[in-house]
């Protein structure tokens, strides 16, 4: 359970003189359900807000709390719990290949003798393992942003974030990453400017100018989204 009890994020100003911005304003929720996607044009505060979820951002006011631990006091534990998928997977895959960076992953739960062989069990199982010894730089878009959520789930997190995972991929890795996300038994949290990918969801939030404004089933949010942005 994700809960977030009158959350703000600010930021100083850019340069003296400039007041203080807000990037999320009094934001409360609970979330429980299993799959969560989270819509707003950009610069509505939808990515602060998934980073507050495994303490990469952490709040100004108010508190985050994963299964009863706070985020500023238990960052380690939250980020066991919580996996993130960046948007960009270059900005994650910090090794050359996806055999070491799947096993660099592991080093926090398996033993070093026993790392490369589940690496390249995990790389099988997602239909990677041709591409293990290739460097992340030869790799299709969709290729790299499977890895990273293969060195995401390596460690087990119950909580799997994703921010806009789909955003760089073509029709045909975006179908994957959406399948392969659908599959998973961790709970998702998603940002995503995908509406179809939105409706996956079981619930959705709308967030506009750094406060929720929407939240509910899907085809609800959704319809008060476009709503909101309708010329």
């Amino acid at each position: 359970m994700i809960e977030l009890r009158e959350v703000g994020v600010t930021v100083p100003g850019a340069t003296a003189g400039v007041p203080p911005r807000a990037l999320l304003t009094d934001v409360t929720l609970t979330l429980g359900e299993r799959r969560i996607a989270v819509i707003g044009a950009n610069g509505s505060g939808k990515s602060t807000l998934l980073r507050l979820l495994n303490g990469l951002v952490l709040p100004t006011r108010g508190y985050v709390r994963v299964d009863g631990l706070d985020t500023a006091t238990h960052g380690s534990a939250v980020r066991r719990a919580v996996g993130f998928v960046f948007t960009d997977p270059l900005a994650q895959l910090v090794m050359p290949t996806p055999l070491e960076d799947v096993e660099l992953s592991l080093r926090r739960t398996v033993r070093r003798e026993a790392r490369r062989a589940r690496a390249v069990e995990l790389l099988a199982a997602y239909g990677l393992g041709h591409l293990q010894h290739s460097s992340v730089y030869d790799l299709s878009g969709g290729e790299r942003q499977l890895v990273a959520l293969v060195s995401v789930l390596a460690v087990e997190p119950s909580v799997v974030v994703a921010d806009e995972p789909t955003t760089l991929l073509d029709l045909r890795n975006r179908n994957r990453i959406r399948e392969e996300l659908s599959r998973l038994e961790q709970q998702v949290v998603l940002a995503t400017h995908d509406l179809e990918l939105a409706q996956d969801a079981d619930r959705v939030l709308v967030v506009e100018g750094g406060r929720i404004v929407a939240d509910g089933r899907p085809e609800d949010a959704i319809a008060a989204y476009v709503e909101l942005v309708r010329p």
